[in-house]
């Protein structure tokens, strides 16, 4: 029997069943709805997470620190107990261990690297706004020319391109606390940085003498930290956007200036010249891979751009395989489906199979007539799940884009249709598989006794 003709036969014999049909194949397509939607998940992730780092991140520059939690090693950030090191410093309310001044001359002297940016950290006591009388505090650091933010008002140089001394810029999630409206209204507004250097701890001479010159008044007079101020000039805000790394809740200065006052603060104490991550630039034509493997084995930590994208590829991948999983639940519970509706054909079709048999029909093609009808329905129900998958995502992608501010034409569903195309020749292979024994039990039927069945 030529196989056209088990075809349409087999496809014959589905609509004789249509509503037992259609119910079956629904069942595979919860399995094909959930993985084709995973498949367009994790493609559409992937694709947003290579934009992530080539939109931003410098491919030829290096993230270094000296505490492996920071390189994602060695547990949680910061936290537990941790044996003390001359060289640690804080951040956050947390520990770390630091890169010492010397292991940042390391750094600069290393082949391949054409330039080292400390990240210089300012703990402002507090933060006024040019037109507001309220004092804020929050975090003060380098402006990183390696990652390029996006902008929600005012303008940046180019990538690789540190800012002016004077510029500072905002995230756009402080307008709200400020009752500003419109990101370009504080563009050219002055934000004053209050700097207090930490008390300093007078000797019982020091204290005496300063007693005898002015009373208690010189004595607190001489106990009180020096202090500073700082005015910047609003250049930019940085967007709150999902494809930005900068748009963090500090505020960013030039490293000029963000070297000055961070010495400021820490000079005379245990925190000077104490850094808790580097920025290094790898010289154009250099393999930052190279370079990288180089500082690692000199004992920091040492990252890439390529290692971020591997790091946010793994997380995608984890997500998504979780999904995939709840697919394949689906897909084997359908299967037990299939199987059940082919017995049941067979039972029903006993007189059918018993004539075609004694017309000649040979035990192989009966067999492989109900696994091409198993083959049907499972690419029936591939169809409808994918098609429903398709359609819903399409619906979707506008509303997760603007949910999620991915940015204009950033979809996070995406669908290439080799993938899917191999999903529904992949969910026919299941769906015969599981008529592999109902197959067998019609194949095996002696035409006469199936003959005598009403």
């Amino acid at each position: 029997m030529k196989a056209r003709d088990i075809i349409r036969r087999a496809g014959r014999g589905l609509r004789q069943a249509k509503a037992r049909t259609l119910l079956t194949s629904l069942a595979i397509a919860v399995g094909a709805f959930t993985l084709t939607l995973s498949l367009a998940a994790g493609e559409g992730a992937r694709q947003y997470a290579d934009k992530l780092v080539t939109s931003n991140v410098d491919p030829q520059s290096l993230y270094i620190v000296k505490d492996p939690t920071l390189a994602g090693e060695g547990g949680a950030i910061g936290s537990g107990l941790r044996e003390y090191e001359e060289n640690n410093t804080q951040y956050g309310g947390a520990t770390f261990k630091a890169l010492s001044a010397e292991e940042v001359e390391m750094i600069k002297n290393t082949d391949g690297v054409a330039s080292v940016q400390p990240t210089y950290t300012v703990q402002a006591q507090y933060i006024t706004f040019e037109g507001n009388d309220k004092k804020y505090t929050a975090d003060v650091t380098v402006y990183d020319a390696n990652i390029l933010p996006e902008i929600a008002a005012g303008n940046l140089p180019q990538r690789g391109t540190q800012i002016n001394d004077g510029d500072i810029i905002l995230p756009e999630s402080y307008l709200e606390t400020l009752g500003v409206k419109n990101a370009e209204d504080i563009i050219g507004k002055k934000i004053t940085l209050h700097l207090q250097k930490p008390n300093p701890q007078l000797s019982q001479e020091q204290v005496q003498e300063a007693f005898m010159m002015g009373g208690i008044e010189e004595v607190q007079k001489r106990s009180q930290g020096e202090t500073r101020d700082a005015t910047f000039t609003v250049r930019a805000v940085s967007a709150n956007s999902s494809t930005s790394f900068s748009a963090s809740s500090g505020l960013f200065i030039a490293e000029n200036q963000a070297r000055d006052l961070s010495e400021f603060l820490t000079k005379d104490t245990d925190q000077y010249q104490k850094y808790i991550a580097v920025s290094a630039k790898v010289k154009d034509g250099t393999d930052p891979e190279s370079v990288k493997n180089v500082l690692n084995e000199k004992g920091v930590k040492a990252q890439s751009a390529k290692d971020l994208q591997g790091l946010l590829f793994t997380i995608v991948n984890t997500l998504q395989g979780i999904v995939i999983g709840f697919g394949i639940i689906a897909l084997i519970a359908s299967v037990f489906g299939i199987i059940n509706t082919q017995y049941i054909s067979v039972l029903e079709r006993t007189s059918e199979i018993g004539l075609m048999k004694a017309l000649g029909m040979r035990s192989r093609h009966v067999s492989r007539l109900f696994q091409v009808e198993a083959a049907w329905i499972g690419l029936l129900g591939g169809i409808i799940g994918a098609a429903l998958a398709i359609g819903l995502g399409m619906l979707l992608n506008p509303w997760i884009t603007d949910t999620l501010s991915l940015g204009e034409g950033t979809y996070l569903l995406i669908f290439q249709p080799v993938p899917i195309v191999l999903l529904l020749v992949a969910l026919m292979l299941v769906a015969m598989i599981a008529g592999f024994f109902p197959s067998r039990k019609a194949a095996k039927l002696d035409p006469i006794e199936a003959l005598r069945t009403e």
